[in-house]
């Protein structure tokens, strides 16, 4: 025990803990506040329960440091007291190697979607617990051979190996980055997790050194003291960073679990700037609907579309047409801009193909498969079966229904309006006098009779 923990502690000691105590904070705030603030919705998948886990880990890594490297004294009377509990199994797999897991398995989900252009071939769930099997074997083997002494440290052929772990992570994370780094990501993802990485390494080879130190050097009062104090608080400042400086799924959604856009855009399109997307143009054209046309033919025509989906909305059945709608945006972006595609892509699938969706479709196992097991996200193709079982469906259940239905009335009586209005603009801004078309700006005496090309609201 050191002098200063005799009498009561160390002024730094105080110090690391109150800042380890900040950074705690700050970082369940991060977890909380786009939920609480920006009201984001939460996901059911990794992209939710990985950061959670995160925090988790980032919790007992901190925890453990405090308990076992004589922050607190007290006497260990109880097994959950005992330095093989906090000093091996919640500083490694629960702490350290839970963290690091966690980055690198999203690291490795950006890989195979942006790179190999398709699904993880491993599911989160089954890919983390192997990422964890070489901590839990090596906490299980310094568990039995019970190399640690009364004050929590070990000699020094038990530190290298403990030492090279923790860098062969650090390592793989890199490794996974690198791969990615060609890619133009939308939202900052690879410029984010590579600051994430830089900042973590350079974070984590300090905590090494004051790790190493603080093991070998247990009879120098004041370098304890220093080494604990720099262990503390480089791993405060590590947990920050790899939550908050790196992306946690390449969506707009949710990066880092909080909002990174100025702009709160409604849908994915609208991020991704897919023109016109989401949006009626009032200066659009209005066509007549012909009840005995095709169905797909119809849905072609965004205001009819958009009506068609207010009704199936109202018929708790909306999640086909809003299928479609977004399939088609997805069909506006260019074959060669792979990138946008497979955001957009990734998106559906997430929304309406994954089992368990918020919006999952109906159709068929077969389609269902081709669509997760793809080998191209980018292919223009990818949802082409699957919205054609979905236009069946809707043929079969809902369009018979709509035309007798006060939408398409409602939709009917808009469209002639907004015909008679269209011929009415056309007249008015229709010039005949060669001597006023020639006058512009603020000299125009009839300049408010003008109705310029383009004005409108978008």
């Amino acid at each position: 025990m050191t002098s200063c923990a005799e009498e009561g502690g160390c002024p730094s000691d105080y110090i690391a803990i109150s800042i380890s105590a900040i950074c705690m904070i700050l970082l369940l705030s991060r977890l909380i506040s786009p939920f609480v603030v920006h009201k984001v919705p939460r996901s059911k998948g990794s992209g939710f329960w990985i950061p959670v886990i995160q925090v988790f880990a980032s919790c007992n890594l901190l925890l453990s440091i405090v308990l076992s490297v004589n922050f607190l004294d007290f006497k260990k009377k109880y097994w959950w007291q005992s330095c093989y509990v906090w000093a091996v199994w919640v500083e490694g797999p629960l702490g350290f190697g839970l963290l690091l897991s966690c980055r690198i398995s999203q690291a490795f989900q950006l890989y195979y979607i942006f790179v190999k252009r398709c699904l993880p071939p491993i599911r989160s769930y089954i890919f983390l617990p192997l990422l964890l099997f070489p901590w839990i074997a090596g906490a299980a083997f310094i568990h039995i051979r019970k190399p640690l002494n009364n004050l929590c440290h070990m000699g020094t052929w038990w530190i290298i190996p403990v030492v090279c772990l923790h860098t062969l992570y650090v390592a793989t994370l890199v490794g996974f980055t690198a791969a990615i780094r060609h890619i133009e990501f939308r939202f900052d993802e690879l410029r984010d997790l590579w600051r994430g990485i830089l900042i973590s390494a350079s974070t984590i080879g300090v905590w090494t050194a004051a790790y190493i130190l603080n093991e070998v050097h247990d009879d120098v009062s004041w370098l304890q003291a220093a080494s604990r104090f720099l262990l503390l608080v480089t791993a405060s400042i590590l947990i920050l960073a790899l939550f908050s400086l790196s992306s946690s799924q390449p969506l707009l959604s949710q990066i880092s679990l909080r909002r990174r856009e100025p702009l709160e855009y409604e849908t994915m399109g609208q991020a991704l700037g897919i023109p016109d997307s989401g949006l009626l143009l009032q200066r659009e054209k209005a066509l007549v609907i012909d009840p005995s046309e095709p169905l797909d033919k119809l849905l072609l025509n965004k205001r009819f579309r958009h009506s068609f989906m207010a009704f199936a909305d109202s018929c708790l059945a909306g999640e086909n047409v809003h299928f479609y709608d977004e399939v088609h945006e997805l069909s506006k972006i260019p074959v060669e801009d792979t990138v946008k595609r497979i955001y957009m892509a990734r998106h559906i699938i997430e929304k309406y193909i994954s089992a368990g969706a918020t919006t999952e479709v109906n159709i068929s196992h077969r389609s269902r498969q081709e669509i997760l097991t793809t080998s191209n996200l980018a292919c223009p193709d990818l949802f082409n079966n699957a919205l054609n079982e979905l236009i069946q469906l809707m043929k079969t259940n809902l369009v018979r229904d709509y035309w007798s239905s006060t939408f398409y009335l409602k939709f009917k009586e808009e469209s002639s309006m907004r015909s008679n209005s269209h011929e009415l603009e056309q007249m008015r801004g229709w010039n005949y006098s060669p001597r006023l078309s020639s006058v512009h700006g603020i000299d125009d005496p009839f300049h408010q009779e003008h109705f310029p090309k383009g004005s409108g609201c978008n």
